[in-house]
């Protein structure tokens, strides 16, 4: 399994390379929400601007809402893939990255609700394979154990702490969400709650 890249072929747009620097200047200090709505016109360039800037924060995201690179992988080329479309949508009104999040956090869903669909609820997502070594361990070992730990966590309380670990304040997080700011706040300390708790265990 692979990311995604303008070379894949998943959208209706000419295939660019992302990794070579762009000629085109005029989007330097272009925003994401003015390139979001050319896009949404039918600039391919603007896509490509787009997507280059956002695309490693997508796949972080992802990868904290999934727990693993290759779904992470594979959930980002299906929200690179419906993109195009889903652009025709956006209105300006929002901070793009808010509103690319709430697509990423829906097509979350809907790839839990299929996997839910062909085996019993829950398998897989209740498992706590947590990495016995984090405590001590370096800074990457901690990371990884905190996104196993994500793991364990009710997916409520999961796409909210993936939010907030991002550049999302928890008024924004509400706004992906649909939940008031406080929702958020309250589902960030019960998350934390259950995280010590699972360290103390592992302890």
């Amino acid at each position: 399994m692979r990311a995604v890249s303008a070379n894949a072929g998943v959208w209706p747009f000419p295939r660019i390379d992302l990794r070579r620097a762009s000629n085109n200047r005029m989007y330097m200090v272009t925003s994401d929400e003015e390139l979001a709505l050319a896009a949404a016109g039918g600039d391919a360039a603007a896509f490509s601007k787009l997507l280059e800037r956002r695309y490693d924060s997508l796949f972080a995201l992802c990868f904290r809402l999934t727990g693993s690179r290759a779904e992470a992988e594979d959930l980002t080329q299906d929200i690179c893939a419906a993109l195009p479309a889903k652009l025709a949508g956006f209105r300006g009104d929002a901070r793009f990255a808010t509103w690319l999040y709430r697509v990423a956090v829906n097509a979350a869903h809907d790839r839990r609700r299929r996997a839910a669909a062909h085996a019993k609820a829950a398998a897989g997502w209740g498992e706590r394979e947590l990495d016995r070594r984090a405590v001590d361990a370096e800074a990457a070992d901690k990371s990884r154990w905190l996104r196993q730990a994500m793991r364990a966590l009710p997916n409520d309380l999961r796409d909210t702490l993936a939010l907030v670990l991002d550049e999302l304040t928890h008024a924004d997080a509400g706004q992906v969400l649909g939940v008031s700011e406080g929702t958020v706040s309250w589902r960030v300390a019960e998350a934390k709650k259950i995280i010590r708790a699972l360290r103390e265990t592992e302890d």
